[in-house]
């Protein structure tokens, strides 16, 4: 399968659906996973130049404005996981950051957009900050989330990595998200990356796995095309582009090679998987253009957090900015409206 130009639109601009499975908003059905298909993933190709043409209409095909503009960025805090993966994180830290997720916008600005109920779509910690999450976020309906796995670097031993799932779990973590061995991609031994994501898919058990590829180790567009597949045949809920501790975290051009992916293995399987771009989002602007690209590619399904996740921790401050100026015509310090 090779990646090369836009998908066949609807008038309106958007991918034509017609023949994509019934979406499952939230926790629905999930993918199951396939058999390792290695002469499609050996055989995948990706064509560079075609893939930065495409990214560089993104701006100006979908620009945004006034009413229609806080309406995407309430839909962007609704999608993100907030995070906190600092080495300092306390109890307390969580806590507050969790008061954030229940309540991630001023209360006198969601009555003036006429907006109720709006919560994140997730908290993402350490484990071991699992159940103070967990006790924090309990009546709100925000899942917890979890790296594991050797978080950022994924080299710790096999037995180890599992546990870290299994406690991460017991704790009352919805989903883990889970790191992959870059080894397995830069050496192109598939197989035995199929079999990690595969072991890491029935340790988590009911919680759904989100598989940090860390493309910014990954050399080229062309192994994170192949990684994407082979994390999806495993059996991944989500493909999610970085730690957020590389050098080079989430970009419009490894992000529209994760999407077309996700959409070559819809159309293949008729599996859905979502996508989380994380690290380095920390603007109201870069949120509206990983939104675009994602409807553009996968269309207006794919925006709801069931299937699209931001990776940030300060990417609602800058949001939470732009719509007390959407309300009041007035832009307000960075202080006024704090994260956590």
């Amino acid at each position: 399968m090779t990646v090369q130009e836009t998908p066949q639109a609807t008038p309106n601009g958007t991918p034509d659906a017609a023949s994509y499975p019934a979406f499952h908003p939230t926790h629905g059905v999930r993918n199951p996973g396939t058999a390792l298909e290695l002469d499609w993933v050996r055989g995948a190709q990706v064509n560079r130049s075609a893939v930065e043409r495409r990214v560089a209409t993104l701006p100006g095909r979908r620009t945004v404005k006034n009413v229609h503009q806080a309406a995407w960025l309430l839909k962007a805090v609704s999608c993100i996981d907030l995070t906190t993966l600092a080495g300092d994180d306390t109890p307390g830290r969580v806590r507050r950051l969790c008061a954030k997720a229940r309540r991630p916008v001023r209360e006198d600005l969601l009555e003036a957009l006429g907006m109720t109920g709006l919560t994140v779509g997730a908290v993402c910690v350490y484990p071991t900050m699992v159940p103070h999450a967990v006790r924090a976020l309990s009546g709100s309906g925000v899942p917890v989330a979890s790296v594991a796995t050797g978080f950022p670097a994924g080299l710790t031993p096999m037995p180890q990595r599992l546990e870290e799932i299994r406690y991460a779990v017991a704790e009352g973590a919805a989903e883990i998200d889970i790191v992959v061995t870059r080894a397995f991609v830069l050496t192109g031994d598939w197989e035995a990356l199929y079999d990690e994501v595969r072991t890491f898919r029935e340790a988590c058990g009911e919680a759904h796995l989100k598989a940090i590829l860390a493309t910014g180790e990954l050399g080229t567009l062309r192994n994170v095309y192949k990684a994407s597949l082979v994390a999806m045949m495993a059996g991944a809920d989500f493909i999610k582009t970085s730690t957020g501790k590389e050098a080079e975290n989430a970009t419009p051009e490894v992000s529209l090679v994760m999407v077309r992916a996700i959409r070559d293995y819809l159309e293949r399987t008729g599996y859905e998987v979502g996508f989380k771009p994380a690290g380095g989002i920390r603007t109201a602007k870069e949120a509206l253009l990983w939104l675009s690209l994602t409807k553009e590619e996968l269309g207006r399904a794919w925006l709801e957090p069931g299937r699209f996740r931001f990776g940030a921790s300060s990417l609602l401050g800058d949001i939470e900015r732009q719509l007390e100026h959407f309300v009041t015509g007035r832009y307000s310090a960075a202080y006024r409206h704090p994260l956590a």
